[in-house]
């Protein structure tokens, strides 16, 4: 196989085979050959002819290297086994055993540690490290291989562990948010604002819009951090709405709706790509209101719609947390066409419940480019793949394929152009961060959602966006999802 020109990419891409059949010793019956790019070496010269009375012993042989290996880092036991289970399944797909370069798997969650797994890697020859999953265990493992010179591709969506040689592999809010505010730029929205969760994830989505913004050339941003208490929630949207500075008195008069919204729907266990976190308490979208209180509050102020300094609005909520903000913008009668509002991937597990939000946009993989690889996975293991075990096939293709071409550096890893992986065009960039192609999807009349903005097909642009917009795509139906055990907020 070659190194295929992608007409649309207009890059030297490493294409990741997704249905390809293969025979391994696994005792599935069936593995996956990983389409790579394979290099071809020729060897071109003359002979050397050694002299009958030459001492053949008068020189040692040359030291053979050993070919480069690839090293998995997971939890095999423990808590988060599960997933680890399914992290492993997934980079076999890519790396079927029995075929070059070899995988060595190593379980971070023995008593020894992560980086005592790291340490391994290294031992048996692993050119490059998979893993491992969660942020402590990343900065852990990292310790042992910054020092060694080795690449880490963790699975972790904190970005605070990015750093160059460490390439952090999860959706993480950043990335969410940078999308979002692309998007938003492209609509002509240019003053930004966010209420979110004083939550590890809320507080990740506003570092990302600041950071953003501010790269932009964006003013910054008005960000308001608020509890899960409705009087805080009501009285903080009222400081926001009318530009109060957000330690204002407690004493400023705010109307509080009574009404208690529907409960939340149980929740999935498990992190996903939805949830990169694993701290959505209650991904349960809220129902539509129409409670006295809050008919009374917007008939009161009807008369008069607040001028606010944004044009765009950043949210973070889910559940019920959700429920009590969307009344506040009602009452606060910010849910006006001259405000757009703005949400994370979160929004996707439910967005036909989301009518009041309609005209909201928020961000989601295209799930129709995975469906190959869930097909493949299901065939091989029987059972459906974990959202987060993409990243472990994409990191796992992209090691293996470079290990192949004799192209395992920084250079390589970090190109422009990107790669293609399960859920689209990504891009590893040089401080550790990775830019994805995501979607922009918008909230219809009645809940649901169509897709406005494709995912990018060139991240190298100044806007990664296209200004089509194509019909609504009906929303994929969701594959029952493996009981897991949540990861940590740090995840």
């Amino acid at each position: 196989m070659v190194c295929q020109t992608s007409p649309s990419l207009k890059s030297c891409s490493i294409p990741y085979s997704r249905d390809g059949q293969g025979r391994g010793k696994r005792k599935h019956g069936r593995t996956i050959v990983t389409a790579g790019v394979f290099l071809l070496l020729t060897a071109c010269g003359g002979r050397e002819e050694v002299d009958k009375g030459a001492d053949l012993f008068a020189h040692p042989a040359p030291v053979v290297e050993k070919p480069a290996r690839v090293g998995l880092v997971v939890p095999l036991t423990g808590p988060h086994a599960a997933i680890g289970q399914r992290m492993q399944e997934a980079a076999r797909l890519a790396l079927p055993d029995g075929q070059s370069p070899a995988l060595d798997v190593f379980d971070s969650a023995e008593a020894e540690g992560p980086a005592h797994a790291a340490q391994m890697a290294l031992e048996s020859g692993d050119k490059i490290v998979l893993g491992p999953l969660t942020a402590a265990d990343t900065q852990a493992v990292a310790s042992v291989l910054q020092s060694a010179h080795v690449p880490e591709l963790a699975f972790t969506s904190d970005v605070t562990q990015a750093r160059p040689g460490v390439w952090v592999m999860g959706l993480t809010p950043e990335q969410q948010v940078r999308r979002l505010v692309d998007a938003a730029r492209t609509d002509g929205r240019k003053h930004l604002a966010a209420f979110l969760p004083d939550t590890a994830f809320g507080h990740a989505l506003g570092e990302g819009l600041t950071l953003t913004c501010q790269e932009a050339g964006l003013d910054v941003p008005k960000i308001i951090y608020h509890s899960s208490d409705i009087n805080d929630i009501t009285q903080k949207m009222a400081q926001l709405s009318h530009g109060v500075a957000a330690a204002a008195s407690p004493s400023t008069p705010t109307s509080t709706p009574t009404s208690t919204p529907a409960a939340p729907e149980p929740k999935e266990a498990g992190p996903s790509a939805e949830d990169p976190l694993a701290e959505n308490d209650a991904p349960a979208a809220p129902t539509s209101s129409s409670s006295p209180t809050a008919s009374t509050a917007s008939t009161a102020s009807a008369s008069s719609v607040p001028s606010v300094p944004f044009d765009a609005l950043l949210l973070g909520d889910t559940g019920l947390d959700l429920a009590h903000v969307i009344e506040a913008l009602k009452a606060n009668q910010l849910l006006t066409p001259q405000i757009r509002i703005l949400g994370p991937m979160l929004w996707r597990a439910f967005d036909g419940k989301l009518g009041d939000l309609h005209g909201a946009w928020y961000v989601a993989f295209d799930e129709q480019l995975r469906s190959g690889y869930v097909q493949t996975y299901q065939n091989s293991y029987h059972r459906p793949p974990s959202p987060v075990s993409d990243y472990a096939y994409d990191a796992a293709a992209l090691a293996g394929a470079l290990i192949r071409q004799n192209r395992l550096t920084t250079e390589s890893l970090t190109q422009p152009k990107g790669y293609i992986g399960i859920d689209g065009l990504f891009h590893l960039r040089a401080d550790g961060r990775m830019l994805r192609a995501l979607g922009v999807y918008q909230i219809v009349p009645g809940g649901g959602s169509q897709i406005i903005i494709p995912a990018s097909r060139d991240l190298t642009a100044p806007s990664a966006l296209t200004t089509a917009t194509p019909a609504a795509i009906p929303a994929a139906k969701k594959a029952e999802e493996p009981k897991e055990t949540p990861l940590p907020a740090d995840f």
